[in-house]
């Protein structure tokens, strides 16, 4: 087939353990998903869950051990880290429901979900779409995705960032407000998910502003973690 121009290389995340990669379909997230972060940013309850979308050419891939780089964006003044649980979807349905959800997971890995949050807010005053505070270039960091048999308990393990060596947000997967496999019955209920779709689970407290030259390591156990640098 002839293309008007040569199309970009599908972007792809390295495999823990296997030379094979596994590449990016669709990035989902879930907004507000811990209890004490829906608290911080000023709502309460149990909501019904809720999503965005980002490209799949927003993520920056960093292998394990290595630090990789994200530019500072552009038009922002108040670039906010979320660190996430992103859930690797290997089986794609529609209105799967929540006992099996695990029949359609590849593997897990550790992401952050950055957040041009001043303009964000300012598109939320305004009653408009907010994919300008979620969706820019680079805005999707992830690590190595660790295949589902090797991944252990992560519904049950510790999540934390650290900002330049001090914690910023440390939780547990737990006390995410809708479960993996209710948040992938609710995402397969509006979206017929695919092989290659990658879930942002949501963050947990302690989201904060970030600037050029901060170094961010997160992780969550039994998973490798990920290191970005702000340039």
């Amino acid at each position: 087939m002839n293309y008007v121009f040569t199309p970009p290389a599908v972007p792809s995340v390295p495999v823990v353990g296997r030379a094979e990669r596994f590449p990016i379909h669709r990035i989902y997230c879930v907004g507000r998903n811990y209890v004490e972060h829906a608290q911080e940013m000023g709502f309460t309850g149990r909501e019904p869950p809720f999503f965005f979308i980002k490209p799949a050419d927003t993520a920056v891939v960093v292998n394990a051990g290595e630090t990789g780089t994200m530019e500072y964006p552009t038009l922002t003044s108040n670039l906010h880290h979320e660190i996430e649980l992103v859930v690797a979807i290997g089986k794609g349905g529609r209105n799967i429901k929540a006992a099996d959800a695990k029949k359609h997971i590849f593997g897990y890995g550790v992401g952050l979900d950055m957040t041009r949050r001043d303009l964000q807010g300012e598109m939320k005053k305004q009653g408009r779409p907010w994919c300008i505070g979620k969706a820019f270039e680079q805005s999707a960091p992830i690590g190595p995705i660790t295949p589902i048999e090797q991944a252990g308990d992560v519904e049950n393990a510790e999540i934390w960032l650290q900002v330049n060596g001090k914690d910023r947000q440390r939780s547990n997967v737990n006390k995410l407000i809708w479960n993996i496999g209710e948040t992938i019955e609710h995402l397969s209920a509006a979206w017929d998910l695919a092989p290659g779709d990658l879930i942002y689970s949501g963050t947990p407290e302690g989201v904060a502003a970030v600037v050029k030259g901060d170094t961010l390591v997160g992780g969550v156990g039994g998973l490798t973690e990920l290191r970005v640098r702000v340039g």
